[in-house]
């Protein structure tokens, strides 16, 4: 078994030297859950805090306990993998500077496989296995049961045995309303070098069976990796539900705020005046992250074309959609956002409308609050004589969660080469070039923050929206009048809105032809208000499938061909 350390990591243990007196723990795996030699992600996590298992305590904010991670290639059964003050730490960087006391431990191996890819590298990723790469929740990933555990500075060794297996996850059965479609990608099984599938959730009109005659308007909700259609309930809230208590809106019973407005949505879809239209939401999860962000990459392959070729003709096929541009639409939030409006670019006639809510950074310039072409750093705003560290997150009022640092910090906890399965590894692996180890070229140092100017270069020939808009208007601006509508709140989380200020200065200079579309902004919107100004953050990001209706059905009205069905589909 070896454990390899990548130059980041290297570069991060001379940036931080550990104690040798330091805690460590001896991990190994049971040949109870495997015969096999193992490759992965090792992670070992200390909680202080008893309600939950440590594996479902980390994340991206002040709540997170704590997570170390090294890499295993060829870990046998039964033989020793050692986590000490070399692994890197999160939010605490080293074991060495762990507070004595005690904790409640977990190990968890995130299990990798080995690709061939068709472009000559071999890359070892995560897998996706239906959970939307969360690692403390893939099927298939080895565990530790939860042991208390008294960490010393100067203790001996503590061993932990990974003896439990996540188990694989049911797949979800049709419905009258929510129907499932699963195929296998030709394009991306070639790029992968093995068998790849994409599927869909189809949300059927009333009266869909009854109707085999009706031919249906399309329409693609972008979003991240759900395991069925959210926020859609055909029966009324539970009585019996214990009301939580939402931190991000400050409300109480905000679990029975969203049971009511999916039980909502159903008595509207069903209602005699909603139009009978589809909307689809997209699972294409793969070996990076949740979502392959609906375009073609070096890194994570063509899912664009995997999507608008192969998977959308399936959808329509067999649930009798139109088939037309005209009769597409496509809307999302944050990633789901981004995609909206890089599908409607990269594929203006296939789409005839798109409604983008928090995109992720449409301009680079504005790569949430940092000038990827521009600045030299995205840890630090960096003046003659003093650096500030630069906030990741905040919320409305301006309070920081985690800076940028902070949270790449995160991420190599998770995974080294880009592996993390989080937000600013996957931005890497779509919008960067392949490395020369096969993994994505980073943009920026890990560890120092420092950019690469020539990866940036490249995002911004293949990925930057708003450059590609400008760069391409004359032939691309005949196709989108009217079809590009962005919403964000002026104070995002993720800084959001800086891209779109400037996205919105080209499009209101456009010209021959005018863009015709809109740009709003939510006064006091945190992430991700998406354009309803009657109603709280809160309640307006549960309305994505009614609050963009009226703005389709009058395009399709305005645009439609001479000929064209707007009868079969409104019964």
């Amino acid at each position: 078994m070896k454990i390899k350390l990548s130059a980041t990591l290297i570069a991060a243990a001379l940036l931080f030297p550990f104690s040798l007196s330091a805690q460590s723990f001896s991990l190994r795996f049971s040949k109870s859950v495997s015969a096999e030699s193992l490759d992965g992600r090792l992670l070992l996590v200390l909680s202080t805090d008893p309600s939950d298992e440590p594996r479902n305590q980390i994340d991206d904010t002040p709540r997170s306990q704590i997570v170390f991670g090294v890499t295993v290639d060829g870990w046998k059964p039964e033989a020793s993998a050692t986590v000490d003050a070399s692994a890197w730490g999160y939010p605490i960087k080293s074991l060495k500077d762990v507070p004595e006391g005690e904790y409640f431990v977990q190990a968890v191996l995130n299990k990798y496989e080995t690709f061939h890819r068709s472009d000559g590298k071999v890359v070892k990723l995560h897998m996706d296995q239906g959970e939307g790469q969360h690692w403390n929740s893939s099927p298939g990933n080895l565990y530790s049961k939860v042991v208390k555990v008294n960490v010393k500075k100067d203790g001996a060794p503590i061993e932990i045995v990974l003896t439990e297996v996540i188990p694989p996850i049911p797949a979800q059965k049709d419905t009258k309303y929510i129907r499932h479609i699963r195929i296998q990608s030709d394009v991306l099984t070639k790029f992968w070098g093995r068998p790849m599938f994409i599927s869909a959730i189809v949300l059927v009109p009333e009266g869909f069976d009854a109707h085999p005659e009706a031919r249906f308007p399309l329409i693609i909700f972008h979003d991240h990796f759900v395991s069925d259609f959210d926020n859609f309930r055909e029966t009324p809230p539970d009585p019996d539900l214990k009301p939580d208590f939402s931190e991000r809106f400050h409300l109480a019973g905000y679990n029975r705020i969203q049971q009511e407005e999916a039980y909502k949505f159903y008595q509207t879809w069903t209602g005699p005046k909603f139009p009978r239209v589809l909307i689809v939401k997209i699972q294409h999860a793969n070996p990076y992250y949740d979502d392959s962000y609906a375009v073609n990459s070096a890194n994570v392959g063509p899912y664009g074309d995997a999507i608008e070729n192969e998977l959308i003709p399936a959808i329509e096929k067999q649930f009798h959609g139109i088939g037309q541009g005209w009769a597409r639409f496509v809307y999302g939030g944050s990633t789901g956002g981004w995609e909206s409006l890089a599908v409607q670019v990269f594929y203006p006639d296939h789409y005839n409308g798109a409604f983008a809510a928090c995109p992720d950074p449409i301009d680079f310039h504005a790569f949430t609050n940092i000038d990827l072409y521009k600045d030299r750093n995205v840890f630090y705003l960096e003046g003659a004589h003093k650096r500030e560290e630069q906030p990741a997150m905040r919320d409305y009022l301006g309070h920081t969660f985690i800076t940028t640092k902070e949270i790449n910090g995160y991420e190599l906890a998770l995974g080294d080469h880009g592996r993390s399965g989080e937000q600013f590894d996957i931005w890497e692996a779509v919008y960067g070039p392949v490395g020369e180890d096969g993994y994505p070229k980073p943009v920026f140092d890990k560890v120092t923050g420092e950019i690469d100017h020539k990866v940036a270069d490249y995002w911004h020939e293949h990925y930057d929206l708003e450059a590609i808009l400008e760069r391409n208007w004359a032939t691309l601006g005949p196709k989108l009048v009217g079809k590009i509508h962005i919403y964000v709140g002026y104070e995002d989380t993720y800084f959001l809105n800086d891209a779109v200020y400037r996205m919105e200065d080209f499009l209101k200079s456009t010209k021959d032809p005018a863009y015709g579309g809109e740009v709003t902004y939510g006064p006091k919107a945190e992430h991700c208000w998406n354009g309803d100004p009657t109603q709280p953050n809160a309640y307006s990001r549960l309305h994505y499938n009614t609050q963009y209706m009226q703005k389709i059905l009058d395009q399709i009205q305005k645009t439609a061909p001479k000929g064209a069905d707007l009868t079969s589909w409104r019964y």
